[in-house]
């Protein structure tokens, strides 16, 4: 199977090469980006890196990364002489690492998942352990991890509906690789279940928690708040409504509720923060299709003029802290059939949250907070209106939902700890001192 993957994927990257050529020629690092993922270093990490004993994290994108944040700062307070080397897939991914994991000695592209690419990298990091982050499978480098008997471990681990089916189609190969992983600290018993399913040693296999009740990076003081509503205006509105992660098709909803909303709260505000910030002037141009003057988050140059009611946010590793400005949110991918995003963020804040009817990718983070009155869903344009007038006029809700946000997240904390202790245990089975 794996001559097969190795074919597909040599297919693979061959059918990209002009894609690589125009990008090398017109994306502003592009070509460190592709000249980490075949295998060369910066010279800064090797320095810090040499003949030291490196653990290496692995996280796909954005979300991945906010799980990896609080892990980090717990390996490095656990094993202090230990290095962290933090690799990404998505260029984004890259910039919120940097951004909010700054205890890591080196924060690098994954490499292509070849052969010999692998090898090389693994050869040049010499990492004691590999942790790959929620579900971040790539067979190569397991085959090769296991080769050179550097123990692997899954932390945080998840296993999407959407996954879970995809994998099955595949069982005897994810046995296979999954056979490469010496230890699976899972987010839930559903992905504790899901994960043994697909052939992962039972044994092997515990239920540590969500890393993301853990985060932090997202912490805002009351000094740093007051100057964020100064600096985008919202220092004496109401309702603030932020949405988070809105994808193509959720705009337009949020748009025309915020009109009503308008009729009724002359002095409301609206931050919008598209999934896909290169989307942000496309979002803008929408704001002012329904008469809503907009500005975008990385034209700013002053604080935002009473005027403007809406907010377009098109940069990277700023929407969890700004969730706290919010009265309301919505947190999108949810009224399209995304799956929704991260829940977690907002509810640190202690905010009412709002959400679409597909949350399948956060469906046991969803129900345990709707069970408490914490989040509500709505189906469609009009039920999102009926909330989102109702908690604009009703305070008394709005700081029940907020306090059932606080207790939910408070009594979840602690998995960070958890997939510590399990990599200490890691250490000790094969006999590695860190």
């Amino acid at each position: 199977m794996y001559w097969i993957y190795n074919i597909l994927l040599i297919i693979y990257w061959i059918g990209l090469i002009p894609v690589i050529l125009y990008r090398l020629a017109f994306e502003e690092g592009f070509y460190e980006r592709i000249k980490q993922s075949a295998g060369f270093m910066p010279s800064t990490l090797m320095k810090k890196i040499e003949g030291k004993r490196a653990i290496w994290l692995h996280a796909a994108s954005v979300g991945e990364i906010v799980a990896t944040s609080p892990l980090v700062k717990d390996i490095k307070k656990s094993f202090p002489d230990a290095v962290v080397v933090v690799s990404v897939v998505t260029a984004t991914g890259h910039a919120m690492a940097r951004r909010i994991i700054p205890e890591a000695e080196g924060i690098i592209f994954f490499p292509l998942d070849l052969p010999f690419l692998t090898r090389r990298i693994l050869n040049i990091i010499k990492p004691i352990a590999i942790l790959l982050v929620e579900t971040e499978i790539w067979p190569n480098f397991l085959r090769i991890a296991k080769d050179e008997k550097i123990p692997v471990m899954m932390v945080n681990g998840r296993i999407s509906d959407r996954s879970m089916s995809r994998y099955m189609h595949i069982k005897s190969f994810m046995r296979d690789m999954l056979g490469s992983i010496d230890r699976f600290c899972m987010q839930s018993k559903l992905d504790a279940e899901y994960i043994s399913v697909l052939g992962a040693n039972v044994k092997e296999v515990t239920v540590t928690g969500n890393t993301k009740y853990d985060q932090t990076y997202a912490t805002v003081t009351d000094e740093e708040k007051e100057q964020l509503q100064h600096e985008f205006g919202f220092g004496h509105n109401h309702p603030i409504i932020v949405a988070g992660s809105t994808h193509k098709g959720e705009e337009d909803k949020l748009f025309q509720a915020f009109k009503e909303i308008l009729q009724s709260y002359p002095n409301a505000r609206l931050l919008i923060a598209p999934r896909e910030i290169m989307r942000g002037n496309d979002v803008k141009a929408l704001s002012q299709k329904y008469g809503l003057k907009a500005i975008c988050r990385s034209t700013m140059t002053e604080p935002v003029h009473e005027e403007i009611p809406v907010v377009i946010l098109d940069t990277i590793g700023e929407l969890g802290r700004l969730y706290s400005l919010g009265d309301i949110i919505f947190v999108g991918g949810s009224l399209v059939k995304t799956g929704g995003h991260n829940i977690l963020e907002p509810a640190a804040h202690g905010k009412p949250i709002i959400v679409g009817p597909h949350m399948f990718n956060f469906k046991e983070i969803y129900s345990l907070l709707s069970s408490r009155g914490a989040c509500t869903m709505v189906h469609d344009e009009e039920e999102l209106l009926e909330v989102l007038q109702t908690l604009c006029a009703n305070q008394t809700m709005r700081e029940e939902m907020s306090l059932h946000c606080l207790e939910v997240v408070s009594e979840n904390r602690g998995a960070t700890q958890r997939n510590t202790e399990e990599l200490r245990r890691l250490f000790e089975r094969f006999h590695i001192v860190p």
